[in-house]
């Protein structure tokens, strides 16, 4: 095995229960992707083919708001799963652009060969299932959040969930994920220290 490839292999060695030479294949069907700072890996309006495994590095997705506003959706650091699920899955024009913060290495596996692991292997599969209700019960909670919650709430919330954000990310990109102003996480920024 090369090297470079040990982090991808040792991830689906413990992500599946499966023997081996499976973990072997599958992983051999992934390809290195090397993203500078601020690169895109898909952008509005493009289908995407590509799942990926974030070695390491960190990325952002985001979409515009109807006044053309970036609107930070998602932030995913080394070890994460990143997919636009919808663009991937349905294979329609991606709605967000996923950028990286940093420089990153990624694993890329294609929307062919992941069909052909989601078919054929029951582990591999059942591992997407249950990446996808991860996935859906975050998006529902942040979505709640949202709501139920206020801008402090939210903020503290995620610096202490989250703290890796508050590292790699700008200020201007939090408030938009949190759903606020640069002044207003400016002012609760202010307001947690004072207290």
């Amino acid at each position: 095995m090369e090297e470079n490839r040990k982090n991808l292999v040792d991830f689906i060695r413990n992500a599946l229960p499966v023997a081996e030479d499976r973990v072997l294949s599958i992983s051999s069907s992934f390809e290195a992707v090397h993203a500078e700072k601020n690169d895109y890996l898909l952008k509005i309006g493009q289908v995407s083919n590509d799942f990926f495994y974030l070695e390491s590095g960190f990325l952002r997705t985001f979409t515009y708001d109807a006044r053309g506003n970036e609107v930070t959706t998602g932030f995913y650091k080394a070890g994460a799963l990143v997919a636009d699920v919808v663009s991937f899955f349905k294979q329609k024009p991606a709605l967000e652009d996923m950028q990286a913060l940093s420089a990153s290495k990624l694993w890329r596996l294609n929307y062919a060969q992941f069909q052909v692991w989601f078919h054929t292997v029951p582990e591999f599969r059942e591992f997407g299932r249950a990446n996808l209700v991860n996935g859906f019960i975050a998006l529902k909670e942040r979505t709640l959040s949202m709501i139920n919650l206020t801008a402090e709430q939210r903020y503290e919330n995620l610096l202490r969930t989250r703290p890796e954000i508050f590292q790699q990310a700008s200020l201007k990109h939090i408030a938009s994920y949190l759903g606020i102003t640069d002044t207003s996480l400016s002012r609760i920024r202010k307001e947690i220290v004072r207290k």
